[in-house]
């Protein structure tokens, strides 16, 4: 983890504020757009947000936080209680949304998905490459960054007010898309099924702050043997493999707990794994929150 200071709050939009995260021991871990990091809260609670300022800017992180009015404590905590000059522990970035090269680019953003895809149109244009936005939401006054997106690229960007225009027509953008074009979409589970039925798979990208629907077979108890320590930990078919190892001390980090963020990654040695994450696990790592065993037996790296 990291140490830094709360430097500023800032009201970006209706019910959306901008934290200022400024190193406390000096310059903060480099990233790219894309990535996202765990803000550990003074209430216990850990959340994941989207960096959505400058790459360059090694003193500070931006994240940008909406107020969910079902909020599980972390919304609600950041925009009620927290104050500039409080201390808070960042991880370490990671990425599971990387910006690929590419000779052109669309990005697609609804509400607070704007976060990661601010940076990425910054890189982007930064680096010659002919880019675009799509921005939408409900109101202008509900849109973090429009006003700061607006003055930055002017046309490139196009503000879609929804309930004053509609939605944006993804069968019409993608009728009109270039050989080449990646497409990078960030929003709410309704504009990321608009764009994965519009858009071709191999061309589009999206990230969700929600898991997609899934279903799978009943799960069932599994072993989970922990190389360095020589444990076996038994798996319940109704408790988590995070909750398992959590549980026999092994102190695996979590967030989400849902399978999207990350934080869970844990090195599998041998066994099949199901995996029931949003992200993709690499070859030979697993989800702990959220996937589990085909094999009766999992072999880890702990």
């Amino acid at each position: 983890m990291q140490r830094t200071l709360l430097d500023r709050i800032d009201q970006v939009a209706d019910d959306v504020v901008s934290l200022a995260l400024r190193g406390a021991d000096g310059p903060l871990a480099p990233w790219e757009p894309g990535a996202h990091v765990d803000l550990a809260l003074p209430n216990w609670l850990t959340r994941q947000y989207s960096l959505c300022g400058d790459p360059a800017d090694r003193a500070t992180y931006r994240v940008a936080v909406r107020y969910d009015p079902l909020s599980r404590g972390g919304s609600e905590y950041i925009h009620r209680f927290l104050r500039p000059g409080r201390p808070l522990d960042v991880s370490l970035p990671r990425n599971h949304f990387p910006l690929l090269p590419a000779p052109r680019y669309l990005f697609l953003a609804g509400g607070i998905g704007i976060t990661p895809v601010l940076p990425m149109l910054r890189a982007a244009t930064a680096a010659g490459r002919p880019a675009s936005l799509v921005y939408a939401g409900p109101s202008a006054a509900t849109m973090p960054f429009a006003d700061e997106l607006r003055s930055a690229y002017g046309d490139a960007v196009r503000i879609v007010a929804t309930r004053q225009h509609g939605r944006p027509d993804f069968g019409t953008l993608a009728a009109g898309l270039e050989p080449g074009t990646l497409v990078y979409c960030c929003g709410p589970a309704s504009m990321l099924a608009a764009a994965e039925a519009a858009f071709p798979a191999g061309q589009l990208r999206t990230e969700r702050f929600q898991p997609a629907p899934k279903v799978f077979a009943p799960a069932t108890a599994f072993e989970a043997a922990c190389a360095r320590s020589g444990r076996t930990v038994q798996v319940d078919a109704d408790e988590s493999l995070l909750d398992a190892l959590n549980h026999a001390g092994h102190s695996v980090p979590s967030g989400c707990r849902e399978g999207v963020c990350g934080s869970c990654e844990v090195t599998v040695l041998d066994g099949e794994v199901e995996h029931r994450d949003d992200i993709g696990a690499p070859e030979g790592r697993m989800f702990a929150c959220v996937s589990r065993a085909l094999s009766p037996r999992l072999v880890l790296d702990l």
